[in-house]
């Protein structure tokens, strides 16, 4: 890679960057725990814990209620729980607001997208009902998305079991914005920022070969913050947790190419079939996305 084509990090400058909308862009996390813990009081159940929550954040709605089950035991069946809690969610997402820093950002990035600097997509677990429920109301944010860059969790292109931690919504993500360009001007996921707040989705990224910035809660960084170089590296195994024959298969994968180093045919080369390196640069921490430091990724 052409030294003008790096950041002054070594890292290759950004072209794309690929957004999490719950917990990023939007307060709809803390609404998803406010109607989750007015459940659980139903049944005299306690708060949903960080350090559970952590682990729901990020994956497909399916998924994430049967390990909340799993957790509270509760004594209803998963189909009552969802109704329960889509009733709340129903009266509450319309209240979303962006979260400090997102409109602003995404702003300046529009402006650079006019220049033909970097193009923009967004990769959200959530099913396509619930993501227009909770922006329907948000036309100023995510409008400045172009609706052919906005993959949502129930995406049919998108195979069962495949939600995050497994890489394949950001790999479909930059898929679109490649869409119909030549391949010699295609973007590369090493040129590909991913912006995550979930523990799952930095390891989503992470494992498509792209740079991450992670922007966790303050709750979860409760929980994961002893770990922070693990997770932003990709490293906290929550892949292992994804039970498809598909997914397994790619673990089987990975172990067979690991440490097998693979240029990538521009100037530099990374271990193929690892998440990351502990301290490898490719991810980092930020408290939120209030005047985040573009200029630092060569945009």
């Amino acid at each position: 890679m052409a030294q003008s084509n790096l950041t002054p990090t070594g890292l290759p400058k950004i072209r794309a960057c690929l957004f999490d909308m719950d917990g990023l862009l939007i307060d709809s996390e803390d609404i998803y725990t406010f109607c989750t813990n007015e459940v659980l009081a139903q049944f005299g159940k306690p708060p949903l814990p960080w350090d559970v929550k952590a682990r729901l954040q990020g994956r497909p709605g399916p998924e994430a209620s049967e390990m909340l089950q799993a957790w509270a035991q509760l004594p209803i069946s998963m189909d009552e729980f969802k109704k329960r809690t889509q009733e709340l969610q129903t009266k509450h997402f319309p209240s979303t607001q962006p979260l400090p820093g997102a409109l602003d950002l995404l702003t300046r990035l529009a402006k650079a997208r006019e220049q033909g600097k970097v193009k923009m997509a967004v990769a959200t677990s959530s099913h396509r009902l619930n993501f227009e429920s909770k922006t329907g109301h948000l036309g100023h944010l995510i409008d400045i998305f172009q609706k052919e860059h906005v993959v949502v969790g129930d995406d049919p292109r998108i195979p069962k079991g495949r939600g995050k931690p497994a890489p394949d919504i950001y790999l479909l993500a930059l898929s679109t914005l490649n869409e119909g360009v030549p391949k010699d001007q295609q973007i590369h996921p090493e040129e590909c920022l991913v912006f995550e707040d979930s523990v799952p989705g930095v390891e989503a990224g992470r494992r498509a070969g792209m740079q991450v910035a992670w922007v966790p809660h303050e709750g979860l960084f409760g929980v994961y913050g002893p770990r922070k170089h693990e997770v932003l590296a990709g490293l906290t195994g929550e892949h292992k947790e994804v039970d498809s024959e598909e997914a397994r298969a790619e673990t089987v994968e990975m172990e067979r190419l690991r440490g097998e180093w693979v240029d990538a045919g521009r100037g530099f080369a990374r271990v193929r079939g690892r998440p990351g390196e502990v301290d490898d640069g490719w991810g980092r921490l930020y408290k939120n996305l209030v005047d985040f430091p573009l200029d630092s990724y060569g945009i």
